[in-house]
């Protein structure tokens, strides 16, 4: 998790539960959360000075709190600080806390509300800093750009309406002019012989209506009468707060065949990359411009390792030259296509309605899989996962076009490939309907097939503690390989299929543990429950003759809950872990220390381990509160005899800080990627 995604929230609220029933709100529904809590202008100080808070929520019943007051503390703090008032209902007081600097007013009972203010307000937050930081490398980009002008060696000048507004030297010397002042006021057209006047006139009034029009060769007129041959460039620029247009004369041109050729992947004879990538930043300008009907579509072979390898490495070209023959076949005159990957095709679509785009997209597929490809001595068949979004104004940005493509790729090829997928968010809802059917299938077959698949990641013992500890993972066989949990759970939770996962996942741990014994090894696992086993009253016992016909000796099983479901439900959860600790398991608390005061939950609830949140371990060596903060989780939770486990570790650095900090247990990608555990070491004994 990035630190950005975590937003600090300072609450001013009369009581905890109030402040951690809205921690809990947000936390569901999937923002992290950096909490702080204060009751009185001090507090707030205090906070603002050691948490730096993004937004404050504030209670106005809360005595002698002053929304307006508040509101003029945050702008006296000099941060950008959005403020947001949480009622319980609507009135005309909603006015007034409007009129004292509320930026939003969330209603308490209703949670999707207060969800949805929250989220607007971080995204405002986070599109202000963003321009800051643009505005300010901007600024420096700007800065760089003028001592650059200068320093050029090409004739460039800034012209608006008509005029020179801004020439380097290299220009003066183009022209023969010896100083700035004798060219500033003079119109552009006095450069430009007659025989091309009218049409350099043409070409400016175009770029005044937003045109993007191509380099012109022209005839260039010297202050002393003389000519000179040169190419003229355009674009669009900005000069002291105004419009004006940059024109760039080059007097040695670069020969058009080479620029073009250089502009070629060497194997398909489609744009490269750069250029590729340079077709879609227009695209997408065009479309912030108004232009509508335009598309993106990424195109890539289906099991293109096991292609290759049937067609030898030494064709692997020709293969991918081939299929893009048959996709620049597929494709209009006006349509762009290049190279963004290893055998990733990108297309830039011209103006089209949304059905001409998909059956465009439909007929390349048909047209490509229904193509005999010879590749050496042999022939082969070859299927394309097509994924694609249509341009407008609202996804004008080339990272996001990029992402949204990419994403419609990775789910039609995790849909088994060979199919189109557009991104289209005015059929976002149909779509979203058609793929939780697909997953809820998948699923399904997969708990009545044993499709499900055992993985555990290592948790390395920084105290030196005996036996091996791991956390064990569940996947799902899919139709290219094992699909992450992220996928299939949130479909299996809305429709109530996540305790037979649960049972599944614990079964074959158990099953796992016992072969593990079997060889000689003391080993602990821990594994996820979810809320719904939690609420089945027929889990426990079911657990309990699984360990009873186990009979596990050395070996135990940890079974682990987030600390803001725990909170949600802590009378059910309660009751869950006193009856499985007294069957012989323990407990573990994930996310902990991500509430207001985590460490009261513990009065109400035994754990043996404390898992500390990931949020703690983003660039943990910048960031000493946080060093800090782990430090006192580990002191306070030894001394209640828990023993403490950091996840989500990134590096070397970090496992030394938390060593320091007195952690017992590391896990991470850093220090050991998940592993399939075979299937021969689950299965009953």
């Amino acid at each position: 998790m990035k630190q950005d995604n975590v937003i600090r929230i300072l609450f001013i609220e009369e009581s905890v539960e109030d402040a951690e029933l809205l921690i809990n709100v947000l936390r569901n529904g999937g923002i992290a959360v950096r909490p702080a809590r204060a009751t009185d202008a001090e507090g707030i100080r205090a906070a603002l000075d050691d948490t730096h808070p993004d937004l404050v929520l504030v209670n106005p019943s809360v005595a002698g709190i002053d929304p307006s007051a508040v509101a003029r503390q945050l702008d006296a703090s000099g941060r950008d600080i959005a403020l947001i008032a949480v009622v319980d209902h609507l009135d005309d007081s909603v006015v007034d806390l409007v009129a004292a600097g509320a930026r939003g007013i969330a209603l308490r009972p209703r949670s999707e509300q207060v969800l949805s203010v929250v989220q607007r307000e971080f995204d405002s937050l986070s599109t202000r800093r963003q321009v800051r930081r643009l505005e300010t490398a901007l600024r420096e980009t700007e800065r760089r750009c003028d001592a650059l002008l200068d320093s050029s060696r090409d004739a460039i000048a800034y012209v608006h309406e008509g005029m020179h507004v801004r020439v380097n030297q290299a220009y003066l010397e183009a022209f023969g002019f010896a100083e700035v002042d004798d060219i500033i006021g003079l119109p552009i057209l006095d450069l430009i012989a007659g025989t091309h006047a009218d049409d350099f006139k043409n070409v400016l009034r175009g770029l005044s209506r937003g045109e993007r029009p191509e380099p012109m060769d022209l005839l260039a007129r010297r202050d002393d009468g003389g000519t000179f041959k040169a190419r003229a460039e355009f674009a669009q620029a900005n000069f002291e707060g105004e419009a004006c247009i940059q024109i760039v004369f080059r007097q040695q041109t670069v020969d058009p065949a080479l620029v073009a050729q250089l502009q070629r992947d060497p194997v398909t004879g489609l744009f490269n990359r750069a250029r590729t990538l340079e077709h879609i930043d227009e695209a997408v300008a065009a479309a912030a411009a108004g232009r509508a009907g335009q598309a993106v579509l990424l195109v890539e072979p289906d099991n293109w390792k096991d292609m290759v390898a049937s067609a030898g490495l030494g064709n692997a070209d020709q293969l991918l030259a081939t299929l893009a023959a048959k996709v620049r076949e597929s494709i209009d005159d006006d349509d762009i296509a290049g190279v963004l990957g290893d055998h990733t095709i990108g297309l830039v679509l011209g103006a089209r309605g949304d059905i001409e785009h998909a059956a465009l997209a439909e007929r390349l597929r048909t047209t490509v899989a229904e193509h005999i490809f010879d590749v050496g001595s042999r022939s082969l068949t070859v299927s394309v996962t097509i994924g694609g979004t249509l341009l407008a104004e609202k996804n004008a940005n080339t990272d996001t076009v990029l992402e949204q493509a990419n994403t419609a790729l990775r789910n039609a090829q995790n849909q088994g490939g060979n199919r189109v997928e557009l991104h289209d968010p005015s059929a976002r809802e149909k779509a979203d309907a058609e793929r939780e059917q697909y997953w809820l299938d998948l699923v399904r077959e997969a708990l009545a097939e044993d499709g499900l698949r055992l993985y555990h990641q290592q948790i390395i013992s920084l105290q030196d503690a005996a036996g091996e500890f791991y956390e064990i993972l569940v996947r799902m066989r899919g139709p290219k390989g094992d699909v992450l949990p992220s996928y299939f759970l949130p479909v299996a939770e809305r429709n109530g299929l996540l305790p037979a996962i649960d049972r599944w996942v614990l079964g074959h741990a158990i099953d796992a543990l016992v072969h593990r014994e079997n060889d000689g090894l003391t080993t602990t696992y821990f594994v996820k429950l979810t809320m719904q086993s939690v609420e089945d009253p027929d889990l426990l016992p079911w657990l309990k003759r699984r360990l009873e016909t186990a009979n596990l000796r050395r070996s135990t099983l940890v079974v682990e809950m987030p600390e803001s479901k725990v909170l949600n439900r802590l009378r059910p959860v309660q009751e869950f872990v006193s009856g499985w600790r007294k069957s012989g398991g323990r407990f573990a608390i994930e996310q902990f220390g991500s509430g207001l005061n985590s460490f009261q939950m513990l009065t109400h609830l035994e754990a043996d381990y404390l898992k500390i949140d990931r949020s703690f371990m983003t660039d943990l060596p910048q960031h000493p509160e946080n060093q800090k903060k782990i430090a006192e989780i580990c002191k306070e939770g030894h001394a209640s005899g828990k023993q403490t486990v950091a996840e989500w570790v990134e590096d070397a650095v970090s496992t030394s800080l938390l060593f320091a900090c007195g952690v017992d247990f590391v896990q991470g990608n850093f220090l050991q990627e998940p592993a399939k555990v075979l299937a021969e070491e689950y299965m009953p004994i």
